[in-house]
């Protein structure tokens, strides 16, 4: 059964929960308008709706937390343009739609790798962050990509790991952790990139470096 963006969104206030919303703000998630709806029940909700392009773009333009999340599970990838990542990235206010948006769905765009480059070296707090969620999104995700795909990323990595805003640099790490887990050569690489970054006059640099390298040196003993 077709529904409208507004019959959506009706059905989402109906799960509004406002304990929710209080826990959300305990992680660091405050954005401008939330419900409170769960991941979980979001999901279940784009199960039923299924891919609909013009519906994730009705629901974005609505502002609201929750339903913008839902839009990245229900928009088509190969209908997702540039130019609206571009719109949406710049909409991010929290961390958690960032993350739910580059998982759910910029990650299978064709302009992934593109954006990942281009967003980590913008100084937007939230752009930046989506350009490092990408690229461990990318290591998760696209079993495919030649090791030659993420090489790239390594330097961006380096650059920014004394970024000191806590989203960022988490999001850093991150990308360093995953795309060192792919196979064996990309972990000898994230590896001597961590340890370059040890040696930086940083503490949040030193930071990424350790908390990478304790992950990635494991991984090497267990192997």
């Amino acid at each position: 059964m077709f529904m409208t963006s507004e019959q959506i969104i009706a059905n989402l206030k109906q799960y509004a929960n406002a304990q929710a919303i209080d826990g959300m703000a305990r992680f660091g998630i405050r954005p401008t308008q939330a419900l409170g709806v769960s991941i979980p029940t979001l999901r279940k909700m784009a199960k039923e709706i299924g891919r609909n392009q013009v519906l994730a773009l009705e629901l974005w333009d609505s502002g609201i937390h929750e339903a913008r999340i839902l839009a990245s599970m229900i928009a088509e990838p190969r209908l997702v343009s540039a130019g609206q990542m571009e719109e949406w990235v710049n909409d991010f206010d929290s961390w958690d739609l960032c993350d739910q948006v580059c998982g759910n769905l910029f990650d299978k765009t064709p302009y992934a790798y593109q954006k990942a480059v281009q967003w980590s070296q913008q100084e937007q707090e939230f752009v930046r962050r989506a350009g490092f969620v990408m690229m461990a999104e990318l290591a998760v995700h696209d079993k495919q990509a030649p090791d030659e795909a993420f090489l790239p990323f390594f330097p961006l990595i380096k650059q920014y790991a004394d970024d000191e805003r806590n989203f960022v640099k988490k999001a850093v790490n991150w990308a360093l952790r995953q795309i060192g887990k792919r196979n064996d050569h990309l972990r000898g690489l994230a590896l001597a990139c961590a340890y370059d970054i040890q040696r930086m006059d940083s503490k949040t640099a030193r930071w990424v470096a350790k908390d990478a390298l304790k992950e990635l040196q494991a991984r090497e003993i267990k192997d």
